[in-house]
């Protein structure tokens, strides 16, 4: 599977970075990206990815509640949280949100390709 893949961070740089795991990994592909939560609505409903990677603090709306509003028509698109925050309280926030999997961006380049790989592979 080569899923379509949506980048959602109020960050340019790790848009960036994220896209360059996705790409030399070949991952999947960057279908689009949104900088924040009301525009990763926006563009998980007008895209129609396979798969988004989410930030959780943002501007306007936070990945937490974007994830429960793309939930709502969205229920099985894949979706992995991205965070600065190393906490078991954060990833349980996430997953009951709706999320699939958590990463944290100290760990960003290691765990997210696994992330996208174990996701794809429940998907197929």
């Amino acid at each position: 599977m080569n899923p379509r893949i949506l980048i959602v961070d109020d960050h340019e740089l790790l848009r960036r970075g994220v896209q360059g795991i996705i790409a030399q990994n070949g991952l999947g592909t960057v279908c689009g990206e949104a900088a924040d939560g009301d525009e990763a609505v926006r563009k998980a409903q007008e895209l129609q990815p396979d798969l988004i990677i989410m930030d959780v603090s943002m501007p306007k709306m936070g990945g937490i509640d974007a994830t429960r509003a793309i939930r709502k028509f969205a229920p099985t698109l894949k979706i992995i949280i991205l965070t600065m925050h190393q906490s078991s309280q954060m990833a349980l926030i996430a997953k009951q949100a709706g999320a699939n999997s958590f990463v944290e961006k100290t760990a960003v380049a290691e765990q997210l390709s696994r992330a996208i790989q174990e996701l794809c592979k429940e998907g197929s």
